[in-house]
């Protein structure tokens, strides 16, 4: 009973909190239907609010409902996705569309069970999505809670360990309340977001601060304790940005899967293959070429490994009949409907990864 009482404390503290100070205009709170929950949360996976919201402006403006995603070609999907990066929740995205399309008559799952079971909805995702979209009572444990609830009850352990989650996801079930479900998913998010940060947490405005034993203790950063760091690696690839006299890029689409998968990009080689070797196997005869410039190389960062990028630019007095790169193309920089990485974008002279139109 205890515990109960301390739960409901705990939720009422918050919404009381989040009336005043929560997040309440955000784009897909205006129209909380189940599909718009869903891209939603599907880019708010590792990525800021601040970031997502244009993104996902344009996305649902282009793609409106479930069957015009799942219509869509990945491409145009990719294209809308280009810049926000983890380019597999864009793939599992237009996959689980079509699920959803030819399993469920266009309608979108509401109970969290069979949400789980599209492509790339884990059960966190499933459960916001029907809190947030029905009102229905289901807890969720993205990073956000996960922090709070860990600072709350001081719980130790790394969160991607299976016992420090088990106990997380108790107590998320817990202190979720049966009223103002919706509200209240956001509200802790919020919390997690703005003032329980990660690192500098704003304990002086926080309203639970009461009862927060890591606050007590006097050591809210140090939870959730922190994984192992991994020693990050360091890549090297050159890219030869091979453009015609009018100005059009020669891009190739890279693997299905992967970094950067189904997007498309200037050819990427092993930072030893040489000009003359690309060009042979390009099928771009040797008296095509007018300049060859080896641009400064810089450095890209992924989750856990860098990328030193390499660019070669090769600009052609003429553009070749054929080229024997199977899946190459030529796009005009300016007017194209393929998704582009940033790397991409920078390297061909892309200022802006959005179609307006």
């Amino acid at each position: 009973m205890a515990d109960e009482q301390s739960a409901a404390c705990f939720a009422a503290r918050l919404l009381a909190w989040w009336d005043v100070h929560g997040r309440k205009n955000l784009p897909w709170q205006r129209e909380r239907t189940p599909y718009r929950v869903w891209v939603a949360e599907i880019m708010l996976q590792q990525t800021q609010v601040s970031t997502v919201v244009p993104y996902f402006e344009r996305f649902v403006t282009r793609l409106p409902d479930v069957e015009s995603l799942a219509r869509a070609d990945l491409d145009e999907v990719l294209h809308l996705w280009s810049g926000l990066g983890y380019y597999a929740r864009a793939r599992h995205l237009h996959r689980a569309a079509g699920v959803v399309v030819r399993e469920h008559g266009g309608v979108f799952p509401d109970e969290a069970e069979r949400i789980q079971r599209l492509p790339g909805v884990g059960r966190s995702t499933a459960a916001a999505i029907v809190a947030q979209s029905h009102g229905r009572r289901a807890a969720i444990l993205d990073a956000n809670v996960k922090r709070v609830l860990a600072r709350r009850h001081r719980v130790g352990g790394a969160v991607s360990s299976a016992g420090t989650l088990d106990e997380l996801w108790r107590l998320a079930e817990s202190h979720t309340p049966a009223e103002r479900v919706a509200d209240y998913t956001q509200a802790i998010m919020d919390l997690g977001a703005t003032v329980c940060r990660r690192i500098r947490p704003r304990c002086a405005d926080c309203p639970v601060r009461a009862d927060c034993q890591a606050h007590a203790a006097g050591d809210p950063e140090g939870y959730p304790e922190k994984p192992p760091r991994r020693k990050r690696r360091l890549e090297r690839s050159r890219f030869f940005v091979v453009v015609d006299p009018e100005g059009a890029c020669l891009l190739e689409q890279r693997p299905p899967d992967g970094i950067w998968g189904g997007l498309w990009s200037p050819p990427e080689r092993d930072a030893g293959e040489s000009v003359i070797a690309f060009l042979e196997q390009a099928g771009i005869a040797a008296d095509l070429v007018g300049e060859v410039q080896q641009a400064g190389v810089f450095r890209h960062g992924f989750t856990h490994f860098d990328l030193d990028v390499e660019p070669v630019y090769v600009r052609l007095r003429a553009r070749p009949a054929v080229v024997r790169e199977s899946l190459g193309r030529w796009i005009d920089p300016a007017e194209h409907r393929l998704g582009l990485s940033a790397v991409a974008a920078r390297l061909v002279g892309v200022t802006t990864l959005f179609d307006p139109r």
